[in-house]
């Protein structure tokens, strides 16, 4: 049970130094790409040189600290220090485009991805403070920041939306990767703490349950019975869960193994496509090997085995 804890532990941080790594990478070309804006398409000199000076400070910083302060370290430091850094674009362009508002969208899906709900609530209130502050700010005194034009702000603000969405799906991809180590874990610790047989565990618990819903979701939405190649191993590394679990997930829906299972998906995907198709302008190559099957053979002995007729009879009866 420890061992798999720390196995599950130390998977999690790997993702999410993964992450930290990733986000500064993409971080640093969204700097320099606005940096560059600023100094040659719509000048503005004093926020080109704040964008080199928080990109040379961002990059350097996380080459010295970054194996010397655990991963929580770094994104609390990280998220105090970009808002802190953000404000005065924030305040830059407070009367022409919604650009410091939107850069502060990240901190609290990242706070999400990394911490629990009560650090989720603290540095959205954060972000409210910072906004607030904002405000009155602006409201007390009269700041000379260069006009932009409209279509400066247009330009800006567009490509603003498009990096923050890059961000943000960064942050959901490896929240995703995360997510699944937890499901695997959760299994494993159950399947471990029970002391009764495999087979009775299935029979009471609902993890098989929630399982077998999880691979109809992805055999229904992805449709991949119709890889030909496809097979126990490959939906095991898209689910991220060891084959065993499927295996039995499966048979405690009452089907008697995985082949069996795929192959009525693929049955009834021909029989589908039979119904929608003229046979007279499609031929049965198309249709078996759209619903995955390899060969005409195989597919044959599958169909008359499921259906209890061959794929001829059965075209004879539906015509």
């Amino acid at each position: 049970m420890t061992a798999t804890k720390e196995l599950k532990a130390e998977k999690i941080e790997r993702y999410k130094r993964e992450l930290i790594h990733y986000y500064i990478i993409l971080m640093a070309i969204i700097l320099f790409l606005f940096a560059l804006k600023f100094t040659f398409i719509t000048p503005y000199k004093a926020i080109s040189w704040y964008l080199y000076g928080g990109l040379f400070f961002m990059t350097y910083t996380y080459i010295i600290v970054r194996k010397n302060y655990s991963v929580n370290t770094l994104v609390h430091m990280y998220m105090i220090s970009a808002s802190v850094y953000n404000f005065y674009i924030m305040l830059a362009f407070w009367n022409y485009s919604v650009a410091g508002f939107v850069w502060l969208i990240p901190i609290p899906l990242a706070a999400y991805v990394f911490f629990t709900r009560k650090y989720v609530i603290i540095y959205s209130l954060y972000v409210l403070f910072h906004i607030m502050m904002g405000y009155l700010i602006n409201k007390s005194f009269v700041f000379n920041f260069p006009k932009q034009s409209p279509e400066d702000i247009r330009i800006s603000d567009t490509f603003l939306v498009i990096c923050n969405v890059a961000v943000i799906a960064l942050l959901l991809y490896f929240k995703d990767k995360i997510k699944r180590v937890e499901i695997y874990n959760e299994i494993e610790e159950k399947l471990q703490t029970e002391e009764k047989p495999v087979s009775s565990l299935m029979e009471h618990d609902t993890f098989s349950e929630e399982l077998f819903e999880k691979i109809e979701i992805l055999m229904k939405e992805k449709h991949l019975y119709k890889d030909v190649n496809f097979n126990i191993s490959k939906l095991s590394a898209e689910m991220n869960i060891n084959s065993s679990y499927i295996s039995k997930a499966i048979r405690y829906r009452g089907y008697p193994n995985f082949s069996n299972y795929l192959n009525l998906y693929r049955i009834n995907c021909v029989k589908k496509l039979l119904d929608e198709n003229d046979l007279e302008r499609v031929t049965l190559m198309y249709v078996y090997t759209e619903a995955g099957f390899s060969n005409q053979s195989t597919f044959n002995r599958v169909f008359k085995q499921i259906e209890g007729t061959t794929p001829s009879e059965y075209i004879s009866k539906i015509n």
